[in-house]
């Protein structure tokens, strides 16, 4: 579509001036220019500013993210070890100028729901990539837990200068140990009478619940 090519040529012009003027209106206003695309076209493109190039660039790298996961082998790992990863290819597709000023962007209040569904839609799209077929409650938990872990490795990676961004990778790590611990404890709770009393009981009624069964109802595919 015509709209979908002016929208990636107003993107591309743009990632050259928000490491100097962030995800803005001023940055919006020299990328249209640059591109040289209709000024009335663009601004149908990008109602909210800044915001509305944010949200496609962050949407950008979970499909480069998905992308180089279906060309690995991914097999012969720990499942834990896929999730980081993917979490590691997905940063790696990322500019840490571009993404620093993302962050300051999603900490305004009346962006950070807009930051939230970016982040849920990374941690969604992680899962499906890895072959998640959970269609009960555990489909949420596990996007809410990887959102967590997620956010918090790219809160350190932004500040993180070792070598090879090892910090970040061994800080990674610890955090999906935790998750680790954590689903251990729920699967051993699973198996203890108290468990199996809670799931005949209390725990049917979260049987019912179901994720979203079309893409476009997912928290994190608002993103422009």
């Amino acid at each position: 579509m015509v709209e979908d090519e002016m929208k990636a040529k107003v993107l591309e012009a743009a990632l050259g001036h928000v490491p100097f003027d962030g995800w803005s209106e001023r940055t919006l206003k020299a990328a249209i220019a640059d591109a040289g695309v209709p000024v009335a076209l663009a601004r149908s493109l990008f109602p909210r500013g800044g915001v509305d190039l944010a949200l496609p660039y962050h949407a950008q790298g979970d499909a480069g993210m998905v992308t180089r996961l279906a060309e690995m082998d991914l097999g012969a790992l720990r499942f834990r070890d896929r999730i980081a990863t993917a979490v590691k290819t997905r940063l790696d597709l990322a500019d840490r100028e571009l993404v620093r000023r993302g962050t300051t962007l999603f900490s305004l209040p009346q962006h950070a729901a807009d930051g939230a569904r970016a982040i849920w839609g990374t941690a969604d799209a992680i899962w499906t990539a890895l072959g998640d077929t959970s269609r009960d409650l555990n489909w949420y938990t596990k996007r809410a837990t990887l959102s967590a872990v997620y956010g918090a490795t790219v809160l350190y990676w932004l500040g993180d200068e070792s070598t090879g961004r090892q910090a970040t990778w061994d800080f990674l790590d610890r955090r999906i140990e935790q998750v680790m611990q954590i689903e251990k404890l729920k699967a051993d709770f699973r198996e203890n009478p108290l468990g199996k009393a809670w799931a005949a009981g209390p725990g049917k009624i979260f049987e019912s619940i179901r994720a979203p069964r079309l893409r476009d109802d997912l928290p994190g595919r608002h993103q422009g």
